[in-house]
């Protein structure tokens, strides 16, 4: 039961710094694709790399309170959020195939994009990256 209790602290903390740093990526997702028109995958990757780093630094010491080495645990949250984002853009990439052009349906990709990237994060931070030594 406390194992339960902890995963629901740290998915409420998750959800909460989650907030934060996809609001900001998708600002910019939402800027540069609606806006200007970029490609929905540049796009994509450009509001990650805005995000990434603040979700580094919330999900280490907000979220999973982590006290390990920065080094170390950047490699990991980096190599996790390389494999998030590739299982993002499969998502993004077939949900624009079956949702077809224009802003809406682009936006509604993003999302679909940003869902998977969000759980794959998560999982791989509790289990792999943050986990308890």
């Amino acid at each position: 039961m406390a194992d339960l209790k902890a995963a629901a602290g740290q998915a409420a903390r998750f959800g909460l710094a989650g907030l934060v740093s996809t609001g900001l990526g998708f600002a910019v997702i939402a800027a540069l694709d609606a806006g200007l028109h970029v490609a929905p995958p540049l796009a994509n990757a450009a509001g990650y790399l805005v995000g990434v780093p603040v979700g580094f630094a919330l999900n280490r010491g907000f979220v999973f309170r982590h006290g390990g080495a920065l080094g170390p645990t950047g490699l990991k949250y980096l190599a996790a959020v390389a494999a998030a984002f590739g299982l993002n853009q499969l998502v993004l990439r077939a949900a624009g195939a079956v949702l077809g052009p224009g802003a809406a349906p682009h936006l509604a990709a993003q999302l679909a994009g940003m869902a998977t990237y969000t759980l794959a994060t998560f999982l791989l931070g509790r289990y792999w990256v943050f986990r308890a030594a």
